[in-house]
């Protein structure tokens, strides 16, 4: 009940069971009254106030040879004194209230700055872990984290029937147009380069930039030789297509190595040794070529080793076949590699 509605009543007397009102001689500071007293000490005045206007008061005041008005003027101003007291002791306690809600206010400030402070930490340690593990250029993931996923990858591969393949990739003539375009347009090479090769590989599959112009890419997804070839001529068709930067139509085209597990090695330090064969297809401008133990195993000893810690991948059944060779040595917008029927015609 709203301590106010009270004055709607008319009371006669202050309730037996509370104690007397202080009277006017008694000087009380707002702290002396509780809050949850001036509920009740207003009633008592008031009550007061009605006492002293009745007739029984007056009766009182005969029957004891006092006189009425004088006796009714110090009752009013004593009640006058009290309700100064109560007055200051609700403007006390406003003030106090108003205090502490100020004192709320500022500490669901301060709380709502540490949070702001906390997720712009947490978004800072987001930033930076991508950065220690992602190419800036790219961003794909580097050579550290394409090493970490390999070593996940061949630890889940015991299904003999779909084995796990790396790729090794580099580009032949990107150094002539870096030195003759420029770093800024190598640099929109190798991000055009990067895009085509997550969008060649199938959903789920992994692919990494793991220095200069080399990329690698994991991919578990083949059940057959013939379909990882298949993949590997789609990438090698994605990345050959003319590129359009700025007024400029440049080509570059991959030398692909593919080492597969458990054919060519089961260990990650096995497969990314045996990345000889991406510089066979160099070499020999195949365009791409499978590990081959007896061609390779001399070249793999006198090669330094990639950037990133070398992978081992096996071998799929298959046809046999180890090379996509050209229709000549040489590709040129005169004599294009041969093209599937998947590949992908758009330049990003």
């Amino acid at each position: 009940m709203n301590p106010m509605n009270r004055f709607d009543d008319e009371p006669t007397a202050p309730p037996a069971t509370r104690p007397a009102l202080p009277r006017a001689t008694t000087t009380l500071t707002a702290s002396d009254l509780a809050f949850s007293d001036i509920d009740f000490l207003f009633h008592a005045v008031r009550a007061r106030i009605a006492l002293t206007a009745s007739d029984a008061f007056s009766a009182h005041c005969v029957a004891n040879a006092e006189d009425p008005a004088a006796r009714i003027r110090t009752t009013v101003l004593e009640c006058v004194t009290e309700l100064e007291q109560l007055q200051a002791t609700m403007a006390y306690e406003v003030g106090r209230r108003r205090l502490l809600e100020q004192t709320v206010s500022n500490l669901q400030d301060v709380l709502a700055a540490v949070r702001v402070e906390l997720a712009g930490t947490q978004a800072g340690e987001r930033e930076a872990r991508h950065r220690a593990s992602h190419d800036h250029l790219t961003l794909l993931p580097n050579a550290e984290v394409f090493r970490h996923r390999l070593d996940d990858a061949l630890a889940r591969s015991d299904t003999p029937a779909r084995p796990l393949a790396v790729l090794f990739l580099d580009l032949d003539g990107f150094k002539a147009i870096n030195e003759a375009h420029g770093h800024e347009i190598g640099d929109a090479v190798l991000r055009i380069v990067a895009v085509r090769l997550v969008g060649g590989m199938p959903a789920g599959e992994f692919v990494s930039r793991v220095g200069g112009d080399e990329f690698a890419c994991l991919f578990a997804g083949a059940s057959s030789r013939d379909q990882l070839s298949h993949v590997v001529r789609k990438l090698f068709d994605l990345v050959t297509s003319p590129l359009k930067i700025g007024p400029l139509t440049l080509s570059v085209r991959p030398s692909i190595g593919v080492v597969v597990c458990p054919a060519d090695g089961t260990s990650a330090d096995t497969l990314l040794r045996r990345d000889a064969a991406m510089y066979r297809a160099k070499r020999t401008h195949a365009g791409f070529a499978f590990f081959d133990a007896r061609l390779d195993e001399g070249d793999a000893a006198r090669l330094s080793p990639l950037q990133f810690d070398r992978l081992t991948f096996t071998g799929l059944p298959g046809d046999g076949q180890d090379h996509y060779r050209p229709a000549a040595t040489e590709i040129s917008a005169a004599n294009p590699p041969p093209r599937t029927d998947t590949q992908h015609q758009t330049t990003p």
